[in-house]
């Protein structure tokens, strides 16, 4: 990999307040005590942050012991930018990477370290990029229909994805990967727009959309949460490859080496929960949460956006 990925720290930065555009984006970590647990970084070491997002849990591993040294990555540079600024005091113990979580092996490899004492992945959509209303991820905000979580990659946004794919196909994505009953009927009205040169563009086109297609439907979340949901996996591929990521961590862990995944979905969570029992039949490893781990009613009251999130966590057998 080439050392140009590697992603300056701003180490002139102030760590108290990470801002863009005037705004405080110091995200709330989702379950982070869990995490720490579950982590256990004051055993020292080099950990590896998958999804390093605004640098929430990289801080925290970092603070729980100076012997602590961390890689994080991310696809999205502006999460890169806001996370260097976080974690500048801590110097050379943390390198940021602009890369995308299954690429663990090739920025291990590139930063000459050998094995791993832990990997952290919070699988979720950031709240910088829920916030951030050009991003396009939220019906919050009236906003191109982007969702790329790395703006500068050569995926397709979620319109120019709606605006080539065929009927069967949009219902397919919106009932794999949303869970929407009203899939083919979502997709035909879709497709109807885009006959009559009206092609769905913006986070409100589709937002309306759906909403006027499932009036009925009651409930605490917008009518169009599981087909937002369901294009952001599409777009991102979220769900592709991450049982080979589950085990390429696994195998760059040191013995009694952890990983801990925070998943926000029953899809995620499904691979995940599938990959580690397998990696446990084989005896690799050792399943510190037979159960998922989820948030307190306190951190859901104080974070609305944590109510979905399940952590599962294991530990690298000592012997393989």
């Amino acid at each position: 990999m080439p050392r140009d990925l590697f992603f300056a720290l701003d180490h002139g930065a102030s760590h108290s307040v990470a801002s863009v555009g005037g705004r405080d984006e110091r995200h709330r970590p989702v379950l982070l005590q869990e995490a720490l647990r579950a982590l256990a970084p004051e055993r020292g070491g080099w950990f590896f942050d998958a999804t390093v997002g605004a640098g929430g849990h990289a801080e925290a591993v970092l603070e729980a012991s100076a012997e602590a040294r961390l890689i994080g990555v991310d696809c999205d540079r502006e999460a890169l930018r806001v996370a260097s600024a976080r974690l500048a005091r801590f110097g050379d113990r943390v390198q940021l990477v602009h890369a995308d979580f299954r690429d663990i092996g090739r920025v291990v490899a590139a930063a000459g370290i050998g094995e791993l004492a832990g990997v952290i992945a919070d699988l979720g959509v950031s709240s910088l990029q829920l916030d951030a209303p050009e991003r396009g991820f939220s019906f919050r905000f009236d906003a191109p229909l982007d969702m790329r979580m790395d703006p500068e990659g050569e995926a397709e946004t979620a319109a120019e994805l709606l605006a080539r794919l065929p009927e069967a196909e949009i219902a397919r994505l919106l009932w794999e990967y949303g869970e929407e009953r009203r899939a083919r009927l979502i997709a035909r009205a879709i497709v109807q727009r885009r006959q009559r040169g009206e092609p769905v563009e913006t986070t409100r086109d589709l937002a309306e959309l759906v909403a006027a297609l499932v009036r009925g439907r009651r409930g605490r979340t917008h009518p169009a949460t599981r087909v937002f949901q369901a294009l952001r996996i599409a777009v991102n591929r979220e769900l592709e490859d991450l049982d080979r990521f589950i085990v390429a961590a696994t195998d760059l862990l040191q013995p009694a080496g952890r990983l801990v995944v925070i998943s926000f979905h029953s899809l995620e969570d499904r691979i995940v929960k599938q990959t580690f029992r397998q990696l446990a039949a084989a005896g690799r490893v050792e399943l510190l949460t037979k159960r998922p781990i989820v948030p307190t009613p306190e951190e859901t009251r104080a974070n609305p956006r944590a109510r979905s999130a399940k952590l599962r966590a294991l530990r690298r057998a000592d012997r393989q």
